[in-house]
């Protein structure tokens, strides 16, 4: 099943972070600012990699849809961001997958360790809602509208 659109346009987007308030801002923002994308939640970087690779409880590919684009904290317990950027960008079928690193941090070693283990950007969390809004507006803008992006992730 793809999740892109009849223009190709990138829809399904899977958010990774253990914080529930950040995630309820997320939706909230996308649902204000890209209301045509479809999000996924998922909590630790382990839940992510069942989630890619399709173990137990993510096997149905309907309501699991492999996403587009990975917004990913850092920060997290059991496999933290960092941990999880690396099986991803090591995985031969995961490895093209968009990953933005999206966290509090903007530590220098945060950033220039994200890029190293293969993140395709690397943004500081705003402070506040508007400015949430904002971002989500301008990552919709850059990479479900502008970028071209290898076809779709073939199912693990």
């Amino acid at each position: 099943m793809s999740t892109r659109n009849s223009a190709g346009a990138l829809r399904h987007i899977l958010v990774v972070d253990d914080d529930e308030d950040d995630c309820m801002l997320v939706r909230e923002a996308f649902a204000e600012s890209r209301p045509e994308s479809t999000l996924g939640f998922v909590h630790d970087g382990e839940q992510l990699m069942d989630y890619l690779l399709r173990k137990t409880p993510y096997e149905d590919r309907v309501r699991y849809p492999m996403p587009d684009l990975i917004l990913l904290d850092l920060n997290m317990p059991r496999m933290d961001g960092r941990e999880a950027l690396c099986a991803i960008k090591c995985h031969s079928q995961l490895r093209r997958l968009p990953v933005i690193v999206l966290t509090t941090s903007s530590a220098c070693e945060d950033v220039a360790q994200s890029y190293d283990d293969g993140a395709n950007s690397f943004i500081t969390k705003p402070s506040s809602f508007s400015e949430l809004c904002r971002l989500v507006r301008m990552l919709g803008d850059y990479w479900l509208e502008l970028v071209s992006l290898p076809p779709p992730v073939r199912e693990v």
